[in-house]
């Protein structure tokens, strides 16, 4: 028993402890996990469940952007596909949601394969512009009032994830849920960037041409990599409306496609981390930091225009980007790399020496 708890503890020490980023990121993650017994309202624990939920979608924007450099501008199609789906496998079949949002994700990823074979014909802004005309015609299709009878004419209706709690429970429910969630997609999307697949995608990113000619499928690798995105953006959808209760033509609004784009930069795209952190920042600005100022302005007797919200979160967001071009959760990293200090082969116990000899031999 001993032995194994050494090994743990040298393979803890020598991944994660050693490397201040994953320090971080753990400690990050510990965070999150106390946060409900903090004894935070519902709204404003609400406002963390949302963050999730946002860090999901821009996750996958970033796997497909960020690594494959395929620009999208219509996200919210496959965030609209996702919430629809569930919806209406909900509404026409009566099948519980634990079924209903596998099944609308696997549509969501069938519709991104569909999508991406016209739009590999483009690059660059024409292909920015073609994905950005996909959820103007979505919403569309929802709003045409001969199909109002199948889509709902407000929207359908939908239950919550755990609709036997008391309202509190179902909020810390709703909360752990999209974290372990969020957790585990990022998690595979990380393992995806840094497979050999992820290599071929950073290659593709570089020079799609050099990596055509070095024998790499790209037009596979490009399928592949709008599959997976879309895949996930279509699980923050299903998310997304379980979570309002509500899935309506608002779901494939342009707005909702420009958002993980600003929370991708924020954080730092290509990292997969930084679409995280970017999401939490986000959150915390508009639904903490704003609304505080806000009431203290209120109480201090001024009268503030419509909109000023999105104009002090846009001028917050534009001098952070300025700052940090690379983006906040990567200008973290970088200064916390320059701190780690490699252990000492013979300080991380017997089978990390093991393993070092045996490349040595060889």
């Amino acid at each position: 028993m001993s032995s194994y708890i050494r090994r743990a503890y040298s393979s803890f020490a020598a991944h994660v402890f050693d490397v201040p980023p994953r320090l971080m990121a753990l400690l990050f993650l510990i965070i999150l996990l106390l946060v409900p017994i903090t004894g935070l309202s519902d709204a404003d624990l609400s406002i963390l469940t949302s963050a999730n939920v946002l860090a999901i979608f821009a996750v996958s924007w970033d796997l497909l952007v960020g690594r494959t450099g395929q620009v999208s501008l219509g996200h919210a199609l496959f965030l609209g596909i996702g919430g629809y789906g569930t919806a209406m496998i909900f509404k026409y079949f009566g099948l519980p949601i634990w079924v209903t949002i596998p099944v609308a994700v696997l549509i969501g990823a069938l519709a991104s394969l569909l999508i991406g074979f016209p739009c590999l014909r483009v690059k660059g802004p024409y292909l920015a512009l073609v994905t950005m005309a996909f959820p103007l015609i979505a919403g569309n299709i929802v709003k045409y009032a001969p199909l109002k009878d199948i889509f709902g004419r407000i929207g359908i209706i939908v239950p919550g994830f755990f609709p036997l709690l008391p309202i509190r429970q179902q909020t810390i429910g709703e909360f752990y849920l999209t974290l372990l969630l969020l957790f585990l997609s990022s998690v595979i999307v990380y393992k995806i960037a840094n497979s050999k697949t992820g290599i071929v995608f950073v290659s593709i990113l570089d020079d799609d041409v050099a990596s055509q000619a070095c024998g790499i499928n790209v037009t596979k690798h490009k399928l592949m990599a709008f599959v997976i995105s879309g895949l996930f953006a279509s699980l923050a959808g299903c998310l997304h409306v379980h979570l309002l209760r509500l899935a309506q033509s608002t779901d494939f609004l342009l707005t909702l496609s420009f958002t993980p784009v600003i929370v991708t930069f924020l954080g730092g795209i290509g990292t997969i981390y930084g679409p995280v952190v970017g999401a939490y920042i986000y959150y915390v600005l508009d639904g903490f930091v704003l609304d505080e100022i806000h009431k203290l302005l209120e109480q201090g007797g001024m009268t503030l225009p419509s909109g000023y919200k999105l104009l002090i979160f846009t001028l917050i967001v534009v001098i952070l980007v300025i700052k940090w071009p690379r983006g906040v959760a990567r200008y973290t990293t970088d200064r916390l790399e320059d701190l780690e200090e490699a252990r000492d082969l013979d300080e991380r116990g017997p089978r990390i020496w093991k393993r070092y000899g045996e490349k040595e031999e060889k």
